[in-house]
């Protein structure tokens, strides 16, 4: 939000007719045109995905920009400040149902599915079956016919267990920062930005160390039984919101260094702020439910 008096801000700002949306759209086209060429081993397909991902990246760098000028020249009124809360709003629910639908996945997988083949009635069909979880050996939960390679669980120590202690101690980064900006500290509020993006980055590279030390000495992989989708489903898509989280708290920081947002306007940060604390809850419940339980 801006920082500008709102003396003559309009009841509620109509943006002109932009091209932006149907430049946003041909640049997806291309991407997943590209992406879905490019799994089937088609030689371009490749080039069309970087080719979209460019265009897009393009067009949102405009559209974020002519949105910041909107709102730094005093266009947005109260009317606009809550349809952005109710946007923010609504998309965190979005994230909650789709987390939920994958933590549910792994639920069923476990409380239904697992027993369910082990039970007596598909004794004749499997009767090496052993009905566990997690498994760790093939022949067990992971292949009845033998077909998934033996491989290792992945646990809370030490590498989950350390970037719990990075996720909590950004959530509390940012927080810090949030009541600087609402005392008008703005250099303390930038510097406790940057700390918090920092952990971001740091969350990221341990967890890439941690997917490859599973792929190379547990052997887990996403095609290992239900156990490696279900694993990798939940923290991939964890990390890819981790990664959209870092990126928006650093476009905040770098608008706080030029000056925008004010202690009495500054939703653009409360919105960055309520989504990784969303990213921070997720995270939790992760780690119980996947690498502990």
């Amino acid at each position: 939000m801006s920082s500008t008096t709102q003396g003559t801000t309009p009841h509620y700002f109509v943006p002109e007719p932009s091209r932006h949306p149907a430049m946003a759209s041909f640049g997806l086209f291309f991407v997943i045109l590209g992406a879905s060429q490019w799994v089937n081993d088609v030689s371009w397909g490749k080039y069309a995905l970087f080719a979209g991902l460019a265009i897009w990246l393009f067009v949102l760098f405009q559209w974020f920009s002519e949105s910041i000028h909107e709102s730094e020249s005093g266009q947005y009124g109260r009317k606009i400040e809550l349809s952005y809360r109710w946007s923010m709003s609504w998309f965190i629910f979005s994230e909650v149902m789709f987390f939920g639908a994958f933590f549910s996945a792994l639920w069923w997988a476990r409380a239904h599915s697992v027993p369910m083949l082990g039970s007596s009635e598909n004794a004749l069909l499997w009767p090496e079956f052993k009905a566990v979880w997690p498994s760790v050996m093939a022949g067990v939960t992971a292949s009845p016919a033998g077909i998934i390679e033996p491989f290792q669980t992945m646990t809370p120590f030490w590498l989950p267990t350390i970037n719990t202690a990075l996720l909590l101690t950004s959530g509390v980064t940012l927080t810090i920062a949030h009541h600087a900006l609402l005392a008008n500290q703005r250099a303390k509020t930038i510097q406790y930005m940057w700390l918090t993006v920092l952990l971001g980055v740091v969350f990221l590279f341990v967890q890439g160390y941690e997917y490859y030390h599973a792929y190379q000495d547990l052997n887990l992989k996403l095609t290992s039984g239900v156990y490696g989708s279900t694993f990798y489903m939940l923290t991939g898509f964890h990390g890819f919101h981790v990664f959209v989280g870092m990126l928006m708290l650093l476009f905040v920081t770098l608008r706080l260094q030029k000056g925008h947002f004010s202690s009495e306007r500054h939703f653009g940060f409360e919105g960055a702020a309520w989504y990784w604390h969303f990213v921070d809850v997720v995270w939790l419940g992760l780690y119980v439910l996947v690498y502990w339980l």
